[in-house]
């Protein structure tokens, strides 16, 4: 027999090993000894109160070995024959896209401008410390997409648009470990997702897929309304039937391509702002209630805030508890800052996207002549004033959090994670006022939801520009392109996710609709 249950278990609780058996016990009213096993199904900690509580649905088996096997089952096939589907992108929706095609029985060719994770990891190295931005390889581009190298979250809210359970027991399969079956808000890691995306990798390529590195494209060849040939940046051209373009959301010379060649974009509204970092500790303290170090069964706090100013959201993005913050950059000439975590979130900082809501139909008016680029060339623009701020490298323009709020200077900076360095610039001046008002006026209001959040220990480092895509590629019911019958728009580039997850479901989705009549 097995029943599922909810338990409320304390910190002091927690530390005892068998508590879950003991507490299903009581709960249920049956004898310890009676119970083979509990398996964790969910668990999240609420910590709104100094009593902090955890919070479990649990499975108990009672009298009832625990199964040993996934509930999701893999059916690929051999798919080196197939019918070919080519896929442009290897980020979670072209990963994803190429996993179910080899499931329906056709062959993924992706195409990829970056490097492998292994080869990869040098041109990173460069950034943080050469401070040279390989265009086609960097924490954007490359195997496994913008997620590989900053951070791995996978919670989204995305549930309606297709199988969650599913990427994840996929992700276990691929070597994750299995807590993020069950944690409210899962987590790999930036240090252990290089090697899923491998493993990954190596399904596609077992079962007959192709994977195609260091290949940008670079012209698609038109003709009736359909993409007959693609070009390629080593001057090769390959004929095509279908189409998956997931890209992700940095990727502009395809954007340039289309809106060059008349193919239907649209701009879309997205947010801009700042990275804020603070001492670990300083969260911790705040959302734990406690003075010194957490308890060691805590893991790294995080949050998130969010506030209206003048009829336009502020909020947190991408919160990165025991995390670092990196630079994200994919041109020379430009600085963007992003963060991430490791696996076990033991950094001493804590760093988070604050960004405001920018409404491209109304909030950015000189910006019209560029059409559907609008909102594009308006990004490319604050990063651009970041890179010469902050001293025309990869160092980025910083200040301290209460003396941009007060704006003025500031003379010296905390100590920081960001590898290249930080160089103290006049953020509260330099930002567009749209901008730079509503954070000052979000982070005051931040600092009385959270109690020690406004701080002269915090730094704000800029910029945070690549929160979402500022351009959609529309398309129809069935998925295609509403100018180019062969072409399946998907992921982040084309404006239908926002993270891992909710990309991985829109790579399969694509995928089913661009092999449903082949």
């Amino acid at each position: 027999m097995v029943k599922e249950i909810q338990l409320r278990i304390t910190l002091k609780e927690e530390e005892l090993d068998d508590i879950l058996v003991l507490k299903s016990a009581i709960k249920l009213d049956i004898n310890k000894a009676t119970i083979i096993g509990v398996k964790v199904l969910r668990k999240s900690i609420d910590a709104r109160k100094p009593k902090i509580i955890f919070n479990y649905k649990v499975a108990v088996y009672i009298k009832q070995a625990l199964p040993k096997t996934s509930g999701y089952q893999f059916d690929y096939k051999d798919v080196s024959e197939a019918k070919p589907i080519h896929i442009i992108g290897f980020g979670p929706a072209g990963m994803y896209a190429a996993l179910r095609c080899i499931e329906l029985g056709f062959k993924p060719i992706v195409l990829e401008r970056g490097k492998n994770v292994k080869e990869r990891r040098r041109d990173l190295k460069a950034i943080n410390q050469n401070h040279i931005v390989n265009e086609d390889s960097n924490y954007c581009f490359g195997e496994g997409g913008a997620g590989t190298y900053s951070d791995g979250k996978l919670y989204t809210r995305s549930l309606k648009r297709g199988d969650v359970r599913k990427i994840f027991e996929n992700l276990v399969y691929h070597g994750a470990t299995d807590q993020i079956l069950i944690d409210a808000h899962p987590h790999i890691g930036t240090n252990k997702l290089p090697k899923v995306v491998q493993n990954i990798r190596e399904t596609i390529l077992e079962f007959g897929g192709e994977i195609h590195f260091e290949t940008r494209v670079t012209d698609f060849i038109i003709r009736d309304e359909k993409i007959k040939a693609i070009q390629l940046n080593n001057d090769n051209e390959i004929f095509v039937k279908k189409v998956i373009l997931a890209t992700g959301h940095s990727a502009r010379d395809i954007y340039s391509l289309l809106y060059k060649k008349n193919i239907a974009l649209e701009a879309k509204s997205f947010a801009m702002g700042v990275r804020v970092e603070h001492p670990q500790h300083i969260i911790d303290s705040i959302q734990y209630h406690c003075s010194g170090n957490r308890h060691q069964l805590l893991p790294a706090a995080s949050y998130g805030l969010v506030q209206q100013v003048k009829n336009r959201g502020v909020y947190s993005f991408c919160m990165c508890p025991g995390g670092f913050i990196v630079p994200a950059a994919t041109a020379n000439g430009e600085v963007v800052v992003n963060g991430m975590s490791p696996s076990k979130r033991n950094n001493l900082y804590a760093n988070s996207g604050i960004v405001v809501e920018i409404d491209v139909n109304t909030d950015i008016p000189k910006y019209e002549k560029f059409g559907a680029l609008k909102g594009l060339e308006y990004q490319k623009n604050l990063e651009r004033l970041a890179f010469t701020s902050g001293g025309r490298s990869q160092v980025a323009p910083a200040q301290r959090l209460t003396d941009f709020v007060e704006g003025k200077l500031s003379p010296t900076l905390n100590t920081t994670s960001y590898q290249p360095g930080l160089k103290s610039a006049p953020l509260h001046s330099l930002l567009p006022k749209f901008i730079g008002g509503r954070l000052r006026k979000g982070f005051e209001s931040f600092g009385t939801k959270m109690k020690g959040y406004y701080t002269k220990e915090a730094n704000i480092v800029g910029v945070e520009s690549r929160t979402s895509s500022p351009v959609s590629i529309p398309r129809n019911n069935q998925l295609q392109h509403t100018q180019i019958s062969n072409l399946y728009p998907c992921g982040e580039g084309g404006g239908y996710a926002g993270g891992i997850v909710s990309a991985a479901m829109d790579g399969e989705r694509c995928a089913e609709a661009a092999t449903g009549n082949l």
